[in-house]
This record gives C-alpha cells, structure tokens and sequence, in this order.
C-alpha cells in the first residue's frame, strides 16, 4: 500500500519536476489544468508509465482517467485498489 507521498515523491521524480516538493503538492489538488500542478497531455503518458512502472498498474480504463488522475488522493486510491 503506498502512501500519497510515496506517489508525489514518484511524480516529482519521474516527471523531472524539480523546483517542487512533495509540501507543494496538496492531496486534493488538481494535478492537470492551471489551478493545480499544471500537467499537460504530455506528463500525462509520462506519468502513466511511471504508474506502471514504480507500482505495476497499468490505466486501462481511459473513461475513468479524468476521475483517476484528479489528485494525489484519487491516483493514489486507485493504484492501491488495482495492487490487491
């Protein structure tokens, strides 16, 4: 089971993102758009692959992938869910 820190830190290292801690990124907020993280279409696929590749889940489901990758808190919610 991994924690919301546990997901961040992955981010922050798999997307390059280095100017930000895991404090800058709150649970709830939005990782995607201009009001939270501000990931674009492009970190999207990357951060798919270090989903798959740090936790082993693969997103198969691209209706609910607006759901999934809402937060911190969602994503890490699913990956939990899909490692059982």
């Amino acid at each position: 089971m991994i924690t919301t820190n546990d997901l961040k830190a992955k981010i922050i290292e798999g997307l390059n993102l280095e100017e930000i801690t895991t404090d800058d990124i709150e649970d709830d907020m939005a990782l995607f758009g201009d009001d939270g993280l501000g990931l674009d279409s492009v970190d999207a696929i990357e951060l798919t692959l270090v989903i798959e590749k740090q936790f082993g889940v693969k997103i198969t489901n691209m209706a609910e992938a607006e759901e999934i990758f809402a937060n911190a808190t969602s994503l890490t919610a699913y990956i939990n869910e899909q490692q059982k």
